[in-house]
């Protein structure tokens, strides 16, 4: 069984990387992304990894273009040949969030990247693919506004026949070094005539969204984790606390090899400050900015945005391009492009779905999948 995924809003393709793993279904044909610059880097990390491009190739266009344009139809054909192969469609994706964000503009519905969400939903709408995901941040569904917004998605979608099925995931339960919740969405077209499949409803499909989880988030977070300790530049601390060590940012940051990885320089020089860093302890994540991480400790959400800076644990600077991947738990190989801007690199790495997230819902999605279509042939 294939498993063919379009791709929007697809970043340096985070989420993508995820459905890549080699023990999996799926393939990528068709990536879409608004911004050139990620989709540069977006081909420039899979030519590194010799990963082959998508045989429909990359897109650099507005979601909306594929809406109300010639791109339309040349979607649907895309989508029409995969299923001519009896190939499983999917569209996966994550809308920009910063309208719906807390540390955002909170415009939510009517700021410009909110509006996205509603196309995203319409294109689902309008092609029919056999399931599609969707995620976003927590903010979608905290406040009533959101949520009413969220809420109308979802309906809208209901109503054109997906069952439906969605949570909020902890980057944390799938040995991600960061406390990061996500709205993650699955929709599986019900009652499909072109696959023949059973006729189901929401509350059939309970979906295991933790089948590959490696940890219980929420007790996790619990554990006597290390508290504020002096800042001493250069510092050495030993690991001697009762919590497991692949959650902290150090084992990452060692794991990752992050002073010699091709971003490890990847830096933003604080001109003015360095007193202000100096005073600030290790592990003192409570101040909107100016965070600085502890080593033996995991990341609060990596959002490098909003004039939110992070500090290295035991440096006086800002992280670096390479320990912000890092603690988003990309494998070692993975790296943007030199001449992507700063600004644009942290951009791209801190809006991402977490790499071993991905990887999880991918192996559920995946396994989801293989049941209803043994299901059908039995």
């Amino acid at each position: 069984m294939a498993i063919s995924l379009f791709s929007f809003f697809s970043g340096v393709g985070l989420l993508d990387l995820g459905f890549e793993h080699d023990d999996l279904d799926y393939n990528v044909v068709f990536v879409n992304e608004y911004q050139k610059s990620f989709l540069n880097a977006y081909t420039f990390a899979r030519l590194i990894h010799n990963t082959p491009p998508p045989i429909y190739g990359y897109h650099c266009c507005d979601i909306n273009d594929f809406l109300n344009s010639d791109l339309a139809v040349l979607l649907q054909g895309h989508l029409q040949e995969q299923r001519n192969l009896n190939n499983i469609v999917g569209f996966i994706g994550g809308p920009p969030c910063p309208d719906f964000s807390v540390g955002g503009k909170n415009q939510g519905r009517d700021g410009k990247n909110g509006i996205l969400a509603q196309s995203y939903v319409n294109l689902i709408v309008a092609q029919q693919p056999d399931f599609f995901i969707f995620e976003n941040v927590h903010g979608l569904i905290k406040t009533a506004k959101h949520r009413e917004y969220f809420d109308e998605l979802k309906h809208t979608l209901r109503s054109a026949g997906y069952v439906i099925s969605n949570t909020v995931l902890n980057s944390l339960s799938f040995g991600v070094p960061q406390d990061r919740d996500r709205v993650v969405m699955l929709g599986i077209l019900n009652n499909n005539d072109r696959r023949n499949l059973p006729v189901i409803d929401d509350e059939s499909l309970d979906f295991p969204w933790l089948r590959y989880a490696i940890v219980d988030a929420a007790a996790i977070k619990q554990l006597p984790w290390p508290t504020e300790q002096p800042y001493k530049e250069n510092s050495r601390r030993i690991f001697h606390y009762p919590v497991p060590d692949f959650l902290t940012v150090q084992y990452w940051f060692t794991n990752n090899d992050v002073v010699n990885h091709p971003n490890g320089r990847d830096v933003f020089r604080v001109k003015a400050g360095r007193e202000k860093m100096l005073q600030i302890s290790e592990g003192d994540t409570s101040r909107k900015s100016f965070k600085r991480l502890h080593r033996w400790r995991y990341s609060p959400t990596a959002a490098y945005g909003n004039n939110e800076v992070h500090l290295h644990p035991y440096r006086t600077r800002r992280l670096s391009v390479a320990e912000a991947m890092a603690i988003q738990s990309l494998p070692s190989w993975f790296c943007l492009p030199e001449d992507m801007s700063l600004t644009h690199k942290f951009k791209v790495i801190g809006n991402g779905v977490p790499y071993l997230m991905a990887l999880g819902i991918a192996r559920a999605v995946n396994d989801l999948l293989h049941e209803m279509f043994q299901l059908v042939n039995e």
